[in-house]
């Protein structure tokens, strides 16, 4: 059977294995089992193929629900067994034992594992959190203490309990942006110096967020706090956290503003800073009376950048704008609306929304909120619920005194990547078991070793715990993952048709179509032999001129009734110009050309005719050429893939008589008799 002929490799590969699995599906047969009364209809080679099997792969390639024609079934069977043989001369190769093949399954199964090896409630759950959270706007501030996430016990408990007296001092009523100024270890909240200037501190404050725009355990302390409230601490890889959300608005989605800033001038005085509110309230009353926002932002915005644009900003999301920003637009109704002046730290400004994007429905948001989390750390979330299930599935055990034991023999040379294995040689206890497997103190020395690099000093203890989660979280993925042709007949089936798939691709293009591309000599005797199959019908020789309008006619026929050659027909005619007259010889077929097959095929000269384009030509007939065979060049595509076909059939006669097919036709009849 010919699926596709002379596939460039390798992109046409994945679309052509993609043709091969219709027949691929065959792959089922060494999964289903097959029950006590199921005979076996044919054996290919060693295989032995049931009845029931064999009906499970013709339905699923099939209508099913109709019933089953002999003759259809009958082609089918064909059809199948040349698959089964072509598969079965791949594997006989050795074929599924090279590196490119090992390594194009492996990228295969990578991909089609992935939504095996995921917790689908869990990202479920998750996407319609983000949603929910993307309807609400959030303002909020914090204060930071820093630990390491491998910070030793002391070192944690210490910034636990410092966080926790600042977290005090709040809750008896000092101002929590006064303390985040004083003992936030967040720069940005404490004024300071950089590159000369003078940056004003938030006080902790950081401004409006939506889902995705801060660290997920932040995000979740934010969006399940009321406005006012203050959380107890949260540890993220930055530290401890303390959080007092300060506002809440309906999403702003995404909108493009026109602007006018009023910029205070370097260090500005009070009676600055009042000249500039000045300005902006009298450009803001020029708005009230009917002005045109663009002939006000030319006048009046110090953002020369945008003045000549009407002030147009670039479309942006809440986490990208000034809070003051933010306040403004939620107060501003529909698209043209425009804010009174207000004051940021930068200046006075007058906004005005010209467009807005609304978060869209869950269906028009919920494969991009899909997109994010798998690259959010809110995918550990969904990890680590896959890999509890996995744990409970399979019977996970560890010893934590274990990995602590070993932790005694890992000294700081692992933080320049000098450790050794060695170091560890007493000890070899299991340190966790899943399913069959265990996996003890010196495998996990061995890991520790060979994945070592140069870092900071860390606490030792923390350090190899960490590992050993990393570790042992990845083997149990690994494990999870080596199940899944046990525990999903339709994962191992879908392997196997991949295995299958690409074998037959593989060998089919080494037999079939690069062979007919390659084999020159043997492609021209195929077409010596079969020349006459590849005919020419009735030809017409003729010349075709085409005269520009104010050409003598006359003296043009008057030359090609002397017969003289073309060249010096066109030398004679186009004297002045080399576009009065051109001309077009070649041999024509009936319907290639609208003018040929409205003459007569009679050797002459006719004309001057008009063509249905305008342009007056003169038609001039030199023989009429009877049916002869195409060159090769001429049909090339055509005899190729005649030829392809011809390669195939001769090897699946070779397939056929060097392994033997038995079809018990007593079995294949009681598919009809049923």
């Amino acid at each position: 059977m010919q699926i596709y002929r002379n596939p460039n490799r390798p992109k046409m590969k994945r679309i052509i294995l993609k043709s091969f699995l219709i027949l691929a599906c065959s792959s089922i047969l060494s999964h289903v089992s097959a029950q006590s009364n199921d005979p076996v209809l044919l054996k290919v080679a060693d295989e032995s193929i049931t009845r029931g099997e064999f009906l499970k792969v013709y339905q699923k390639n099939n209508t099913k629900g109709e019933a089953i024609e002999r003759k259809a079934l009958e082609e089918y069977l064909d059809l199948f067994i040349n698959f089964r043989l072509k598969v079965t001369e791949a594997e006989k190769l050795g074929m599924d034992t090279i590196k490119s093949f090992t390594d194009e399954l492996s990228s295969y199964r990578k991909q089609l594992a992935q939504p095996y090896l995921a917790d689908d409630k869990k990202t479920d759950a998750l996407i319609h959190e983000a949603y929910n959270r993307k309807q609400l706007d959030i303002r909020a501030s914090h204060i930071l203490v820093k630990v390491d996430r491998l910070a030793s016990a002391a070192d944690t408990l210490a910034a636990w309990n410092k966080i926790m007296q600042l977290r005090k001092r709040i809750m008896k009523g000092e101002d929590f942006g006064k303390v985040a100024a004083e003992a936030s270890e967040d720069q940005s909240a404490n004024d300071r110096t950089a590159e000369g200037r003078k940056i004003k501190g938030n006080h902790g404050d950081l401004g409006y967020f939506t889902a995705f725009d801060m660290v997920y355990p932040f995000e979740n302390i934010a969006y399940n706090s009321n406005v006012g409230d203050v959380s107890m601490p949260i540890r993220s890889d930055y530290g401890y956290h303390l959080v007092k959300v300060t506002d809440k608005l309906p999403s702003m989605g995404k909108v493009q503003l026109a602007h006018i800033i009023l910029i205070f001038p370097k260090n500005a005085t009070v009676d600055d800073s009042l000249k500039v509110a000045d300005s902006a309230n009298i450009a803001y009353n020029m708005l009230k009376n009917g002005a045109d926002f663009a002939t006000v932002v030319k006048k009046f915005s110090d953002d020369k950048s945008t003045a000549e644009k009407g002030g147009i900003l670039p479309w942006v999301g809440v986490n990208r704008m000034l809070p003051e920003f933010i306040v403004n637009i939620s107060k501003l109704r529909k698209v043209g609306d425009y804010s009174e002046p207000f004051e940021s730290e930068y200046g006075w400004h007058i906004i005005k929304l010209n467009d807005r994007k609304p978060v869209g429905t869950f269906e028009d948001e919920k494969e991009e909120i899909k997109q994010k989390i798998t690259k959010n750390d809110r995918a550990l979330d969904a990890q680590a619920s896959f890999i509890k299930k996995t744990k409970d599935e399979y019977g996970y055990h560890e010893d934590l005194a274990a990995v602590k034991e070993l932790s005694t023999s890992v000294t700081d040379s692992i933080f320049t990547a000098s450790w050794k294995a060695s170091e560890a040689a007493q000890f070899t206890k299991p340190i966790f078991t899943i399913g069959t497997q265990t996996f003890t103190q010196a495998d996990f020395a061995k890991h520790l070793a060979t994945t070592q690099k140069k870092t900071i000093k860390k606490d030792i203890e923390a350090f190899v715990t960490n590992q050993y989660r990393d570790y042992s979280n990845d083997k149990v993925m690994k494990y999870a993952d080596n199940q899944l042709e046990n525990k999903y007949p339709d994962f191992k089936s879908l392997m196997k048709e991949y295995h299958d798939g690409i074998l037959l691709f593989d060998l089919t293009d080494k037999k079939v179509w690069s062979k007919a591309v390659k084999d020159t000599v043997g492609l021209q005797d195929y077409y010596e032999k079969n020349k006459n199959n590849y005919l020419w019908d009735q030809r017409l020789d003729a010349s075709i001129y085409t005269i520009k309008e104010g050409t003598n006619t006359k003296l043009l026929k008057k030359l090609l009734k002397k017969n003289l050659a073309e060249n010096e027909v066109l030398a004679r005619m186009n004297q002045d110009t080399t576009h009065k007259v051109i001309v077009e010889t070649k041999k024509y077929s009936k319907g290639e050309n609208v003018l040929i097959d409205s003459v007569s095929w009679v050797k002459g000269i006719s004309g001057p005719l008009m063509t249905r384009e305008g342009r007056n030509v003169i038609l001039v007939i030199h023989t009429v050429l009877p049916p002869e065979p195409k060159l090769l060049n001429e049909a090339r595509g055509l005899i190729t893939s005649d030829y392809q076909n011809f390669l195939e059939k001769e090897w699946i006669a070779e397939l056929r008589s060097k392994y033997p097919v038995k079809v018990n036709r007593e079995v294949f009849d009681t598919i009809f008799n049923k």
